[in-house]
């Protein structure tokens, strides 16, 4: 955690040194994630299945472009993530069920454009986020359940990953992004029938996800102010 708030810190700096230069203005897009996982379940790495989240995925992002090639953004962003697991044992009956696991996150994004500021330019940066609401469902035959939690423990709260992506002229956009740490929170304890179980234990998962954005990047005072003859 020392070294994600000293990078956080660093890269901050360079924002504020940064904000007497040229260009800056706001921009904002929604987000289509189709997200994955790296599974390991106690040794069993199958059972992955896409996840579509189109909704609630927001953004606001603070540009600083320093020339026509280059800028920096930060922002802030609402994020629907998680993935789906068709081999999760249930510890308490040992039955092999269908899981959906998700998370509300809120955080700051840190980052880099390269390229044409006006049209197509690649990017990249870190993530990190709070996961302050979390969503379980189970599906076993004809048997559904939810739960959900506010500001819980069953998964890691701090959430970091890093990001490179692609902006298009006109504001389209292609991101990918891969999550550091481990989803869930394999310590999680809970009782049942006075028996302790830790439903998470050995379930190391890594989400990753492509997604779609749309205006992003895109500022209207670049895009719309030349002048038409």
């Amino acid at each position: 955690m020392k070294k994600l708030l000293f990078i956080t810190f660093l890269i901050s700096g360079l924002y504020i040194s940064a904000t007497a230069q040229t260009d800056k203005y706001w921009t904002s897009g929604s987000e289509t994630i189709f997200s994955f996982a790296n599974i390991n379940d106690n040794g069993e790495t199958d059972g992955n299945v896409m996840r579509f989240a189109p909704f609630i995925n927001v953004q606001v992002m603070y540009n600083v472009d320093l020339n026509k090639n280059f800028g920096l953004y930060t922002g802030v962003f609402l994020r629907n993530i998680g993935f789906i697991y068709d081999n999760y044992v249930e510890q308490q009956s040992g039955d092999i069920v269908k899981k959906k696991f998700r998370s509300y996150n809120i955080g700051l994004p840190l980052g880099f454009k390269i390229g044409k500021m006006d049209s197509f330019f690649l990017y990249a940066g870190y993530d990190l986020a709070y996961a302050f609401n979390y969503k379980e469902k189970t599906f076993n035959n004809d048997r559904k359940e939810k739960l959900v939690s506010w500001f819980g423990n069953r998964v890691n709260a701090f959430q970091h990953g890093f990001v490179v992506g692609v902006q298009f002229p006109y504001g389209m956009n292609v991101k990918f992004k891969y999550y550091l740490n481990n989803f869930h929170n394999e310590d999680y304890m809970e009782t049942i029938d006075q028996v302790n179980y830790y439903p998470y234990k050995g379930l190391e998962s890594n989400i990753w996800y492509i997604s779609l954005n749309f205006n992003l990047f895109k500022n209207n005072h670049i895009y719309f102010t030349d002048d038409v003859e």
